[in-house]
């Protein structure tokens, strides 16, 4: 059964808002962050000859999820103020010219492991939502080649990346199992699935700090979030239990209410903004998960509605652009979110 995308909480102006923002980004060249490993002069050209689809946005993973974000406005909300223009600018950006020369990239040596986990999974997640919307634009070129070297990579990986940034594994599973779901990639669900339980499953009384100056994911609540996927309630109940024992402790203190952003327009600033984002998504869908009267649903479900709180408020902050390139995708995905 195809698995239906979630309406959105976002209002008419808000919506406008971050849609202007998306489609000035993603057209944007400058700055750009090259991250490159080069495998020959041939690559030693313009980021937007190299990537002619995602070269804006600062890069290349930013420009993938502000165009996710560009086209999930447009699915729920067509009329909006600016949707002309915005599907001016994608007929532009995405076309079967430009997707083919994306996608030779990523079947290259160059592209074998480059923007893996973080940046192929929003791809992914936007090929799902294109695939599912009956819009115009199509990615299913660069999709298909990273669909395969996903399934290779996470059927393969023995061990997680914990960190609170895009290495992240447990983030990046998570919304390529959503759009494996979307799509009905069953091999790509269980893929998911087995690879969650055979990196978190026995995991018990989490240990780490945090949150770290450049996070902008919680590694435990990340986790969580990935074991609730793969997990039915009574089972993820337990396993949260281990994981997190006495979740209401002083100890947890620290995941349960959103942590101070001293300047935002640093770059690991705009990070910790995006954290209380994406904690809130993670405590919401928790809450979710747990089973019907479970003691920490009202917790949870308190956390997210803290950490949402302060994480929109930096949203449309005018903090720069080290914030303003990414940050909006993080408020629009906690509020129409593919889960």
């Amino acid at each position: 059964m195809m698995w239906a995308m979630n309406a959105t909480r976002l209002d008419d102006s808000t919506a406008t808002r971050l849609l202007e923002i998306a489609i000035e980004n993603i057209q944007r060249d400058h700055p750009v962050h090259w991250t490159h490993v080069i495998d020959g002069d041939h690559r030693l050209v313009p980021q937007r000859v190299l990537h002619p689809v995602f070269a804006g946005s600062f890069d290349w993973h930013s420009c993938v999820h502000q165009t996710w974000l560009a086209v999930r406005l447009l699915r729920l909300r067509p009329s909006v103020r600016g949707a002309d223009a915005a599907r001016d600018a994608l007929d532009k950006l995405v076309t079967p010219e430009n997707c083919a020369v994306e996608a030779e990239f990523f079947a290259s040596p160059a592209g074998h492991h480059w923007e893996r986990p973080y940046g192929w999974a929003w791809l992914l997640l936007l090929d799902a939502e294109l695939r599912t919307s009956g819009l115009p634009w199509s990615v299913r070129p660069i999709a298909d080649v990273l669909r395969d070297r996903w399934l290779e990579w996470v059927s393969a990986a023995r061990l997680p990346i914990r960190t609170g940034t895009h290495s992240n594994t447990a983030f990046a599973t998570s919304l390529v199992h959503d759009a494996a779901l979307a799509v009905g990639d069953t091999e790509i669900v269980t893929a998911c699935r087995e690879a969650a339980l055979r990196w978190h499953g026995d995991e018990a009384g989490y240990g780490g700090f945090e949150p770290d100056a450049a996070d902008f994911l919680s590694p435990a609540l990340t986790t969580a979030d990935l074991m609730r996927r793969a997990l039915g309630p009574a089972e993820f109940a337990a396993w949260l239990d281990a994981y997190l024992p006495e979740l209401e402790s002083e100890r947890w203190r620290v995941l349960r209410e959103p942590f101070p952003v001293d300047d935002p327009t640093d770059p690991y600033g705009s990070h910790l903004a995006g954290l209380a984002l994406s904690r809130a998504w993670n405590w919401e869908a928790i809450a979710d998960a747990l089973p019907e009267g479970h003691r920490y649903v009202p917790l949870a479900r308190t956390a997210s509605a803290a950490h949402r709180e302060a994480g929109w408020t930096y949203v449309f902050g005018g903090h720069g652009y080290m914030a303003d390139h990414w940050l909006g995708t993080f408020g629009a995905y906690l509020d129409v979110k593919a889960f």
